[in-house]
């Protein structure tokens, strides 16, 4: 077993290197060292998954300057290493990290993973420790993104999806690399377990190898200094999964003492869309009588390309000389909402301390010039500046806005699950004109429902009321959630959430089934 002090110059290196590089950097290349004693639990988990005293062969596929190589020879003989591979993309590490560890038998190259030739049967490795680079979607360059796609679908059977995280593909990739009966730990975001696009990878998961644990860092406790993203220990054999199998989930504290643990069957993770419920929740129930979803239309407010530009106050407004009839209120961020009812005045205008106004103009530029002298020099100050952000390119004419009538309830967008009222997220009940922008989730009683609010109006307040009841886990349960305990829901998710308490102050939906109400309310439109 190495000296700890070999590990000390490894931390010390690493703190160097990382110090001549900009924050902006490591980030597109998604470099984040894995800390000291993760690094030491994670490698001490995945021996004790190999039989005892057997020889390993190692491999890490993004090696930094070897965290978990430096944690393996803390925790096993070093003749028990039969061998050990790493391949790192970046010299800036890898030649450092090459003379570190010179005297071991560590075979580093200083390559891209992605691209290397797998080995044969006889030649693969039994444990596969890694964090791999957490590079956005958008920092895969197209070539890149349909190469990495293609290799991984032939090595592990599954397509990744585009949206997809380069960690993704590494985790595919490394299939060609593992022994049969091999063991792989990865630390990867948890975002994976609740996306879209991790379902390639959920689905390598229940059914190429037996998933035996994963285990799910408190999202408060944030694993990195420097990156904001939730992390979960993914653990897994290269064995095909034995019928009847549970998975171990656990959550918060270490990987050695969690302070959850839940065995969930792979049969119920195969129908599972939010991995993330586990091990807080039990599997749902097969059937959920009534979702969101069939009682209202679920909108994102609006995204204007640019906040500053097109939402003034009365008074930019008036001192500009701007015409008010091309501007319609706005609600503001949640945070200048501090109650959750907007009360309106005469004008239907919300009565609150910050009151904001969308310049949304459906003019043609010639005729705005025309009628509007003043809005067509504002216009004019945002070309080439404002009209070319990617959202103003995109229309029709660079300045209109989406169309996102009042909602008479919204959802704020983004909420914290130590939020001093017990809800992550706030249900609005919303008396005036205004929209809202893309930091609240528009609900629009779908037309069943709206009727029968048209026929009584206290019956929108008791819903609310309903709505911010639900239990917070239910809502929990259908977003996702970054560092931080940062949890966001988009519209799908809020309409998935178990609305059924809602028909028990409905009296005309108490008498309709589930099939009949299916089609009553998605054969209508609002």
């Amino acid at each position: 077993m190495q000296e700890i002090g070999q590990e000390q110059e490894r931390v010390f290196l690493q703190a160097s290197l990382d110090a001549e590089k900009t924050q902006a950097e490591r980030n597109r290349l998604g470099q984040f060292a894995t800390p000291t004693t993760l690094a030491c639990d994670i490698v001490q988990f995945g021996v004790a998954l190999l039989e005892k005293d057997s020889p390993i062969r190692f491999l890490d596929p993004a090696f930094g300057t070897g965290s978990f190589f430096s944690a393996l020879l803390q925790a096993v003989p070093s003749d028990r290493i039969e061998s050990a591979k790493g391949f790192e993309l970046d010299a800036h590490y890898g030649k450092p990290a090459s003379q570190l560890w010179q005297d071991t038998p560590l075979d580093l190259e200083i390559a891209d993973f992605t691209r290397a030739k797998a080995p044969s049967e006889e030649n693969r490795f039994n444990l596969i420790i890694c964090n791999p680079p957490y590079v956005r979607h958008h920092h895969i360059v197209n070539g890149e993104k349909g190469r990495l796609q293609d290799a991984t679908k032939v090595v592990c059977g599954v397509h990744i999806a585009g949206l997809a995280g380069l960690y993704c593909y590494f985790l595919g990739l490394s299939h060609a690399w593992m022994q049969r009966g091999g063991v792989a730990v990865w630390l990867i975001p948890s975002e994976f377990m609740d996306v879209n696009y991790g379902e390639a990878v959920k689905r390598y998961l229940v059914e190429r190898v037996t998933l035996l644990r994963i285990h799910r860092f408190d999202p408060n406790d944030v694993q990195f200094d420097d990156a904001l993203v939730s992390s979960a220990v993914v653990c897994f054999r290269n064995d095909p999964p034995p019928a009847n199998f549970e998975v171990e989930f656990t959550f918060g504290g270490s990987l050695s003492t969690p302070k959850i643990t839940r065995f969930i069957p792979v049969v119920a993770l195969r129908k599972e869309a939010k991995w993330t419920r586990f091990p807080t929740s039990d599997v749902r129930e097969e059937i959920v009588r009534y979702r969101l979803s069939d009682f209202f239309t679920i909108k994102r407010g609006i995204a204007t390309g640019d906040n500053k530009f097109f939402i003034l106050t009365g008074d930019e407004i008036e001192a500009r000389g701007l015409p008010r009839e091309v501007f319609r209120p706005i609600l503001p961020s949640p945070r200048y909402v501090l109650g959750d009812e907007i009360k309106s005045d005469q004008e239907k205008l919300p009565i609150l301390d910050r009151q904001l106004f969308l310049l949304d103009c459906r003019l043609p530029e010639a005729e705005v010039k025309k009628r509007f002298p003043k809005l067509w020099e504002y216009l004019e100050g945002g070309k080439g500046t404002v009209s070319e952000r990617y959202l103003c390119r995109s229309r029709k004419l660079w300045y209109f806005q989406e169309e996102r009538p009042p909602a008479p309830i919204l959802c704020t967008y983004l909420g914290r699950s130590d939020a001093k009222s017990g809800r992550p997220f706030r249900f609005i009940l919303n008396h005036s004109k205004a929209t809202a922008a893309n930091v609240y989730l528009l609900l629009y009683p779908k037309p069943v429902l709206a009727r029968e609010i048209s026929r009584d109006r206290s019956l929108l307040r008791r819903i609310w009321d309903v709505l911010n009841n639900l239990c917070p886990t239910s809502i929990l349960g259908e977003g996702r959630v970054y560092g931080g305990g940062l949890h966001k829901l988009e519209p799908k998710e809020l309409g998935n959430v178990d609305a059924t308490p809602i028909v028990d102050i409905v009296p005309e939906l108490q008498r309709r089934s589930r099939p009949i109400q299916s089609s009553l309310f998605d054969h209508e439109t609002s």
